[in-house]
């Protein structure tokens, strides 16, 4: 079974995936948008049995996420990138930020959250499911 590495910007902090995510998810909430700096947040939802391996320190921010539960994200104390992610909502999975894998051929989001939120501008490839606010 094939295996992917995310890590932060410095390189202190990493994650190893076995396999490929269950799902991946573009989030365009305000919340991911200030997270991130961009217009939308996209994580690859890997069940916790297949995020084999956790290197460097991380720190925690948690906050309630736009449907009313708990998210807790774990960034790298040095860079600030964040790395993963856990969710109430979800608790058989941890999200891992796409953009960290540093892949270009990482399979493309299935859906959007949020979309109520998304930038007017921004257009989502053809067969991404769409729902206005969490699905």
């Amino acid at each position: 079974m094939s295996e992917r590495v995310a890590s932060c910007a410095c390189g202190q902090l990493s994650v190893r995936c076995r396999g490929e995510p269950d799902i991946v998810s573009i989030c365009h909430c305000l919340d991911c948008q200030r997270r991130t700096g961009g217009v939308f947040g996209v994580g690859a939802f890997y069940r916790r049995a297949n995020v084999v391996e956790t290197t460097g320190q991380s720190k925690t921010f948690a906050r309630t996420g736009e449907a009313g539960r708990r998210v807790a994200f774990n960034f790298c104390p040095e860079c600030g990138s964040t790395l993963f992610w856990e969710l109430d909502l979800a608790p058989a999975y941890i999200a891992v930020a796409v953009g960290a894998f540093a892949d270009p051929s990482f399979p493309q989001p299935a859906r959007a959250v949020w979309t109520q939120s998304r930038h007017p501008w921004v257009t989502l490839p053809e067969g991404v499911a769409q729902f206005a606010q969490g699905s």
